[in-house]
């Protein structure tokens, strides 16, 4: 799959794009839940708990977003790709955040949860065929191709 046009989602979200190395985006998206337990080797509850100021999220907070973030956009890919009509909403990052409680859990079970949610992510995106990919849809008040889901999760 191609790399999605800047014009195929929102101008924010063209930093997060841009980072997305060149390849199988498929292929980045396996690999990542691997490098991620390479990043988190030996990392303790107490250290993913580490807050460097005061009302800043810590590394399980970090983590449980990027979890809510990728379900979000899956669901735009899926909701695109099935020709929803209806704008669909934004995502106000510290409401989740903070009605999701990651802090209180043990960073495995969060780092277990990202796994899942990518098996999962991936299982939808394989389902797509050309057609689908190309679609567009419209959250946030961006207009988006479901091509530029897998890229903003990456």
């Amino acid at each position: 799959m191609q790399r999605p046009a800047q014009s195929e989602y929102g101008d924010y979200y063209h930093l997060y794009v841009s980072q997305v190395p060149d390849g199988n985006i498929f292929h980045i998206l396996r690999v990542q839940p691997s490098e991620l337990d390479a990043l988190l080797a030996g990392a303790s509850d107490d250290k993913a708990d580490y807050r460097y100021a005061p009302e800043k999220w810590s590394l399980k907070e970090v983590l449980g977003h990027v979890i809510d973030v990728e379900r979000m956009f899956s669901f735009r890919a899926f909701a695109f790709a099935r020709r929803e009509p209806a704008e669909l909403p934004s995502m106000e990052q510290d409401d989740y955040a903070a009605a999701a409680r990651y802090a209180d859990r043990p960073l495995a079970d969060i780092v277990t949860e990202y796994r899942t949610v990518r098996v999962a992510t991936l299982a939808l995106f394989e389902t797509f065929d050309e057609t689908e990919w190309g679609r567009q849809g419209r959250a946030s008040g961006f207009e988006f191709s479901v091509r530029s889901f897998p890229f903003i999760i990456a």
